[in-house]
């Protein structure tokens, strides 16, 4: 009876995170426009890598990684593909993204903070408000991705591409040292990968 109920409550209550939350601050009319154009624009998904052979040695290298974490393979496929697009998208290290995902949520989609803030990048549901629409689901796979990116991208144009700073912001802990030096650990020691194999072909 325990493990029943133990496992009900898994299913209905959502996967905490432990994770901070970004913090609202007011944009300009200017910059909120372009943050919004950004996650509206519903361009077909389309390759994001040079060539097939830098697409199969990426995918088949991060698939292998991330095996434990998404078991299914052709969801750990999707998911690839997704932060790839997404985190290119923005102009920012698919590999980064990876990284930063590890730490916010442990790779769970339905992830929540207790703070709110939701899905594998967890953005805090301001955001739709501010810059999306109503029927966006911050727990939707694409979409959470494309959020998270662009606000990722905001921070680090606000920052001047200080990383650090950049990751503060996003995480609602800017001048504290522990969750960007958290991040760039999991990006270094998890997902640095230099497709060396590429130079030789």
């Amino acid at each position: 009876m325990r493990r029943l109920i133990a496992l009900f409550s898994l299913i209905v209550v959502p996967l905490a995170a432990l994770a901070g939350a970004q913090k609202y601050e007011p944009l300009s009319a200017s910059v909120q426009a372009a943050l919004s154009q950004n996650i509206a624009d519903q361009a077909p998904p389309k390759s994001s890598f040079r060539n097939p052979i830098e697409a199969a040695d990426w995918l088949t290298e991060m698939s292998q990684r991330l095996g434990r974490r998404i078991p299914d393979r052709e969801s750990r496929l999707d998911f690839l593909r997704a932060v790839h697009y997404e985190a290119t998208r923005a102009g920012i290290d698919p590999q980064l993204v990876l990284g930063l995902i590890q730490v916010e949520s442990g790779f769970k989609k339905y992830a929540v903070s207790s703070a709110g803030a939701r899905g594998f990048m967890q953005v805090m549901p301001f955001w739709v408000k501010l810059i999306g629409r109503n029927e966006d689901n911050l727990f939707h796979l694409r979409t959470n991705l494309r959020f998270g990116c662009t606000i990722l991208r905001h921070y680090l144009d606000i920052e001047q591409g200080d990383l650090y700073r950049a990751l503060g912001r996003y995480n609602g802990s800017l001048g504290k040292p522990e969750y960007p030096n958290m991040v760039k650990a999991a990006w270094q020691n998890q997902w640095l990968y230099t497709p060396q194999k590429l130079a030789n072909r």
